[in-house]
């Protein structure tokens, strides 16, 4: 039997900009929901070299706030990524994390809302967030269709496609294809993940299979090179023990003002309260969004603008009423 109770490595990306103040508020959110937790948090901050157009390290402030977090602040240097495509950060950091050690990686922009260390992970399979749309593939006039594309890729990599098909779902419907959110996945070794990820990643862009010649792959490349990853190792869709991520234990919510717009009541009660110490407040200030949104009671004034109960169906709404009201500030 799988052991089920080793408490993963966390890794996020702290980087210059939102995602710096993101992984703090990350942080002073693990600590606070899941005080026991054991793993270790890195934050893996990209270094300064020619694939960047301006320094991506993190202000020192911020720093010396993650580490008081207890985060350890690990280096990488993107060899494949960088400006030009930021998401490959969660691809090439894999390479700065202890190998053969268990470990998950969370987007930065993601609360810890619960413990943490009461998921049971399976590290023979690894997973991903199932927290998806129908964003890619992308249906276009002469396309060839969801099976033809994805088979595509499975056959580059040699790998078996039927086996990770969800024959509850007819063909040619999106949820029929493994598919995932990369907001959230983990695994047994960061090294071998990571080697796996970027290989697949940087074949798909520079020499993507014929099926997808009319298909964009920005910024959607890390899911479509995710699920193949996965399903390589051994792995595929989130079993019940996952359930607390994407529930009550994990809050992705992507950008402040939609979760004012968008969380409970109990969610932007606990973010208040742990925002609240002068030495977390004087650090997240310096972000204006930050600032504006959680100290100066603009996220007061989102929060009125919507009914929890009864919010538009599509998030495109909420941000067009944010923006009408000057309130959407990332």
């Amino acid at each position: 039997m799988p052991d089920t109770h080793v408490q993963p490595n966390i890794l996020i990306i702290g980087q210059a900009g939102r995602l710096a103040y993101e992984a703090l508020l990350f942080a002073v959110s693990l600590r606070a929901a899941s005080p026991d937790y054991v793993g270790k948090l890195f934050v893996a901050e990209p270094q300064p070299n020619d694939l960047w157009d301006q320094d991506p390290r993190m202000p020192h402030p911020v720093k010396e706030a993650l580490e008081a977090q207890g985060a350890h602040i690990v280096p990488f240097e993107n060899e494949f990524f960088g400006q030009s495509y930021p998401h490959g950060n969660k691809i090439e950091a894999l390479k700065a994390l202890p190998a053969d050690e268990p470990f998950i990686f969370f987007d930065s922009d993601t609360l810890i809302t619960g413990d943490l260390g009461r998921i049971r992970f399976d590290f023979n399979r690894p997973a991903a967030s199932m927290r998806r749309g129908p964003t890619w593939p992308v249906e276009e006039l002469y396309w060839p269709g969801y099976s033809a594309i994805w088979k595509s890729l499975y056959d580059r990599f040699g790998l078996d496609f039927e086996s990770s098909l969800d024959l509850s779902q007819p063909d040619e419907y999106w949820e029929r294809y493994l598919y995932f959110n990369a907001g959230w996945f983990y695994g047994a070794d960061p090294a071998e993940f990571g080697a796996r990820f970027t290989r697949y990643a940087t074949s798909i862009r520079d020499d993507p299979p014929a099926e997808l010649v009319i298909q964009p792959l920005y910024p959607w490349l890390d899911q479509i090179a995710l699920p193949l990853v996965i399903h390589s190792l051994g792995g595929g869709r989130p079993g019940l023990g996952l359930h607390g991520l994407d529930g009550q234990v994990t809050y992705h919510y992507r950008y402040l003002p939609l979760l004012y717009a968008t969380a409970s009541d109990a969610t932007v009660a606990f973010l208040e309260k742990i925002t609240a110490p002068n030495k977390v407040k004087k650090v997240l200030k310096q972000h204006e969004a930050y600032k504006r949104i959680i100290f100066q009671n603009k996220g007061a004034k989102i929060r009125a603008l919507f009914d929890r109960s009864n919010l538009p169906r599509k998030e495109q709404a909420i941000r067009k009423k944010l923006r009408s009201e000057g309130l959407w500030m990332r």
